[in-house]
């Protein structure tokens, strides 16, 4: 059995049967005392949580009318932390996602901002964790078991597509706390989320064929490239990092604009290429891009809406979704990412993770890559 498939398609039901919960803890949490004295909101994390971060970066400033900034734990722990602006309390918030809360370097970044006078969240499915300690307020995303068998590791798709759909309502709910968004339109804007789901059961349908067959149709390939831009940047770096998890092979998330100046000169002409995209702001670039890609040879996907006839005409292989706002498509154009990491590593016989073999170990999160045991740092507190 692909457990990583049947992961994925749990995902629908499993945001449903949240939706409720989170919802509760949601307004239970960010009141109007919390939100209406915030000014700037900050997101951090690492792996997985980071992309999160940058998927919804854009939702949160669009929806809670606050300046948001997003950034990796190291760099918001050791390199910004340190130098927030001195506005007054409560004014800066700062959100450190973990699922098991254990992550040194983001439980360092969360303690950072804490100790730097921020309101800290701690984001996390596991409340006694380090994490949570260093978080004034603590926001427990549920995290229901899905059965595999024991000593199989799955690249994570649940918990990320949680972690999104309960990002997203925390922005909603900070914009509606803060007066930023009416009662009316902050009930809009949460139905409109949870349509998403509907159409994410359709991606699910509709792109395991495709997928598969795009997997054994570039199979002879040990390097491939993501495209995306602002919240599916985030999406990009998520989906090489499923592929990477699953296969092993060398996969590379990319700023769309960025390729343009960078993996455009790659000496591998037929490397896959594939653009993510809600067809919204980054429409003419994507199209661009594609003509690029393919004019110097490379192999050209696209995820895409399945309304953007114009992109899909330009790429050589097309997985599509159902049309959704470009701040809430992370949360489906991750679908046919995964799907195709799972059936790749099908195809090509792959263990996930190496089976944590070869040097490497389940111990901590990975065992010498020490995430979970890494010393941490307070350094910029004896700086002038």
């Amino acid at each position: 059995m692909n457990y990583m498939i049947e992961q994925i398609k749990s995902i629908p039901e499993l945001l449903r049967s949240q939706y409720e919960t989170l919802l509760k803890l949601n307004k239970d949490l960010f009141t109007p005392k919390v939100c209406k004295p915030l000014q700037r909101i900050f997101i951090t994390g690492c792996g997985d949580s980071h992309h999160a971060g940058i998927n919804t970066q854009f939702a949160f400033q669009y929806l809670s009318g606050l300046p948001t900034e997003f950034g990796t734990s190291m760099h918001m722990a050791r390199y910004h932390a340190g130098f927030l602006p001195k506005t007054g309390p409560n004014t800066n918030l700062a959100i450190a996602i973990s699922v098991s809360g254990e992550v040194t370097r983001t439980y360092e970044a969360l303690k950072a901002y804490q100790d730097a006078g921020a309101l800290t969240v701690a984001f996390t499915a596991t409340p006694g964790s380090r994490l949570a300690s260093a978080g004034n307020l603590i926001f427990e995303v549920p995290n229901p078991a899905f059965p595999v068998p024991q000593h199989t590791f799955v690249p994570g798709v649940r918990s990320f597509a949680l972690n999104l759909f309960a990002l997203y309502l925390i922005a909603i709910q900070i914009g509606e706390a803060r007066g930023y968004l009416s009662a009316e339109l902050a009930s809009t804007w949460r139905q409109e989320l949870v349509s998403v789901i509907d159409a994410i059961e359709i991606a699910i349908k509709e792109n395991q064929h495709p997928a598969k067959a795009l997997a054994e149709k570039w199979q002879d390939s040990r390097e491939y490239v993501f495209l995306g831009s602002g919240p599916n940047f985030g999406i990009a770096l998520f989906s090489a990092a499923k592929l990477l998890e699953a296969t092993g092979d060398s996969a590379l998330g990319q700023d769309m604009e960025e390729w343009a100046h960078l993996q455009y000169f790659e000496k591998e002409v037929n490397t896959p290429t594939v653009l993510i995209t809600a067809a919204e702001r980054d429409t003419s670039r994507v199209a661009e891009i594609l003509v690029a890609a393919r004019t110097i040879g490379r192999r050209v996907g696209i995820i895409c809406p399945s309304d953007a006839h114009e992109l899909i005409k330009l790429a050589d292989e097309a997985l599509t979704f159902p049309r959704v706002r470009e701040m809430f498509s992370p949360l489906i154009s991750q679908i046919a990412g995964e799907l195709f990491a799972a059936y790749r590593a099908e195809v090509i016989g792959e263990p996930y993770f190496r089976n944590l073999t070869g040097g490497r170990s389940v111990e901590g999160g990975g065992g010498i890559s020490r995430i979970r045991t890494s010393e941490t740092w307070n350094g910029w507190q004896n700086e002038a």
